[in-house]
């Protein structure tokens, strides 16, 4: 008998399990909204320009090597990365109050913080401490923290079904009854899944709420300017917390706004009291990087420093994400206008009110059943789609399922 006998089948990942899924379906006309990645109007990946550009910079740099990165990640990318998520004229920056850790990923940067967090936050060991995530969240974001230690992971009031949009109320009651010191796991834009976002007077709501009772701010950012196509509109929340004097994390992730899904390139942004403080915490994340993958690889983050770093790339950059962005936007209007059209039961002003690459369309486990069944169009279980997996060609064909899915099954 094995050793292993005894290890039980752990399920699949949802996301991963739909895409399996979707590609043993022969069906001509099945579409595939499940997987979080950019796709063309012809649903091919997209390798950005820019990215084929510096690829072939990086190639014919005679000076690179494969030798080790320092443990905390190449510096021109760290600083660059903290620099695009708070900005040019970050006072925090200035003051030399902010600094970065190289992650796998946007998943590596909050596993990271959040072993950090666990062992030196508000006491050492912290087991105890809330961690507080939307309801609903990305999926990770619970199996990080409780993988990292932390016993009590509790939901925040998030998305109001009835009205399809922010349960501001909700959300507010919850941040003025958490303990003081309570962890908040904050979207900073595109809220994963549910593509709602605060508006700029409700973050400052949120914002002076978490302030005067002391609650931790830990961002994640996977969508900085894929989102609205704008850099800054996208890290306005991050900024204005920064402002108001938070210390806090960012969990940035290079995945979707330069499509490099398979380099894992992430940045763990620490924004500090001081210098000395900052000093300090990265100390002891050097140590957690040590153990945990020694020392980050290289090609991804050379290709987002060289591009962050010139001017010249940085602007062509931008102009590729915005093209990205576009897209998106377009087919939220499309959508929205086609269903409108076929008189669908409902109101769908959400699918243009929501944001970023996912659309919590309101659809329920028994449509999106019957959405995968019988029309061959793969969705979460929780009706989020991906924007992405639109296109012009069968955008018709995937309104006409969900009008069928809302009229005959309930």
């Amino acid at each position: 008998m094995s050793i292993f006998s005894d290890v039980p089948q752990a399920p699949p990942v949802a996301v991963f399990k739909l895409s399996a899924d979707f590609r043993e379906d022969g069906h001509s006309q099945k579409v595939n909204l499940g997987v979080g990645a950019y796709r063309t109007d012809d649903c091919q990946p997209w390798v950005l320009p820019v990215v084929k550009k510096v690829e072939r910079l990086i190639v014919d740099d005679s000076s690179l090597n494969h030798e080790y990165l320092p443990i905390l990640g190449l510096p021109e990318f760290r600083s660059a990365s903290s620099k695009v998520a708070l900005g040019d004229d970050s006072a925090a920056i200035k003051d030399n109050r902010v600094g970065g850790v190289q992650a796998l990923g946007g998943t590596g940067a909050l596993r990271i913080g959040a072993e950090f967090l666990r062992r030196w936050y508000n006491g050492v060991n912290n087991t105890a401490t809330p961690v507080y995530v939307s309801a609903p969240t990305w999926e990770n974001h619970n199996s990080v923290f409780a993988d990292a230690g932390f016993k009590d992971i509790r939901p925040y009031h998030y998305w109001d079904a009835a009205n399809r949009g922010l349960d501001l109320a909700g959300l507010l009651d919850d941040l003025e009854k958490a303990p003081e010191h309570s962890i908040f796991v904050l979207h900073a834009c595109a809220h994963n899944p549910t593509g709602t976002d605060p508006t700029q007077e409700e973050w400052k709501k949120i914002a002076e709420i978490m302030k005067r009772r002391n609650l931790f701010v830990f961002f994640d950012s996977a969508y900085q300017g894929f989102a609205s196509g704008s850099l800054d509109k996208d890290a306005w929340a991050i900024r204005y917390f920064v402002s108001e004097g938070f210390e806090l994390f960012i969990a940035q992730s290079f995945s979707k706004n330069f499509g490099l899904y398979n380099e894992r390139v992430g940045n763990l942004t620490v924004v500090a009291q001081d210098g000395e403080n900052l000093t300090r915490i990265l100390s002891q994340m050097e140590k957690i990087v040590r153990t945990t993958w020694s020392n980050p690889p290289s090609q991804g983050a050379r290709i987002v420093s060289k591009t962050l770093n010139c001017p010249e790339l940085f602007a062509e950059w931008k102009g590729n994400v915005k093209t990205m962005a576009d897209r998106v936007l377009l087919m939220r209007d499309q959508l929205k206008s086609k269903l409108q059209a076929l008189g669908t039961p409902g109101t769908w002003d959400h699918i243009t009110q929501q944001i970023g690459m996912f659309s919590f369309t309101g659809l329920n486990p028994k449509q999106v059943e019957y959405m995968i069944k019988e029309k061959h169009v793969y969705l979460m279980a929780s009706g989020r789609i991906n924007m992405c997996g639109l296109t012009s060609s069968n955008i018709d064909y995937v309104a006409e399922s969900i009008h069928d899915a809302v009229t005959k099954v309930q």
